[in-house]
């Protein structure tokens, strides 16, 4: 009973979505049959999931997992290092004043225009990929964890304070748990970046992964191959994205946070 009110109120909150995509795929399915659009630049949703299922033991046995594997690490780096930068940016005034600006600018810089540089310093191996994966996503978290912790709370500061709590004590008895928010809103972004920025190195300078597999697939003029790999970064995506948001939901539930 649980499991079909829950099946129920997702079909509510969802449906939608869901009407509005099987109408995209029909429409696209039906200018592809037609002929309205080549095969060559548009294939049918058909072509492309029997391009999936031909090529599923090169894409899923190979591929998939190396963008995986760099898109994981490079999260590791980036949510550990952005983690960090951004406690310390809060906690030490100056820091922030140094750094904020270059971290902007980092944002600033196209990664097309980078990646030729990281292959130069690392070459064609991981190292160049987790380079690319980490200037792509450890923005979100350093902004979301220093937003948070300077936002975080404010309203039970002066309380505790006139219980006599230090500063060690606001930041992590208040300050930390009220950041959690807006740090996980730093991840869920961080983690998708680290699949963009996973795929944008492989298609840069990769031997293996999906972005190498839809790189040789375009220049081979092999579209319905290369949509199946872009359809499977979109799945790793959304896959990874509902993983952290399961996680700030049992944490924020767990620190009283989420009704």
């Amino acid at each position: 009973m649980r499991i079909t009110g829950w099946f129920n109120m997702q079909l509510r909150r969802y449906g939608p979505f869901i009407v509005l995509l099987l109408l995209i795929l029909a429409c696209w399915e039906t200018a592809a049959r037609t002929g309205i659009v080549p095969a060559f630049i548009l294939p049918a949703p058909t072509a492309v999931w029997a391009a999936l299922l031909s090529q599923a033991p090169l894409l899923l046995g190979t591929h998939l997992p190396a963008t995986l594997t760099e898109a994981l690490l490079g999260f590791a780096l980036a949510a550990g290092g952005g983690t960090v930068l951004g406690a310390a940016m809060h906690l030490y005034g100056p820091l922030e004043k140094a750094l904020y600006p270059l971290l902007i600018i980092s944002q600033t810089i196209p990664m097309i225009a980078l990646s030729p540089v990281f292959i130069l310093w690392f070459g064609y191996t991981l190292w160049s990929k987790l380079a690319v994966v980490l200037l792509t996503a450890f923005f979100p978290v350093v902004v979301g964890t220093f937003d948070g912790l300077r936002a975080g709370g404010d309203m039970y500061k002066d309380l505790l304070l006139t219980l006599g709590a230090g500063r060690r004590q606001l930041f992590f008895k208040t300050q930390i748990p009220m950041a959690l928010p807006a740090y996980f809103s730093g991840l869920k972004l961080c983690i998708v970046y680290c699949v963009i920025g996973a795929t944008i190195g492989e298609w840069l300078g990769g031997g293996k992964g999906l972005g190498y597999y839809s790189r040789r697939t375009a220049g081979n003029l092999q579209s319905a191959e290369m949509f199946a790999a872009i359809l499977l970064l979109a799945l790793l995506g959304m896959a990874l994205f509902l993983a952290m948001a399961l996680l700030e939901r049992i944490i924020l539930k767990k620190r009283g946070l989420l009704l």
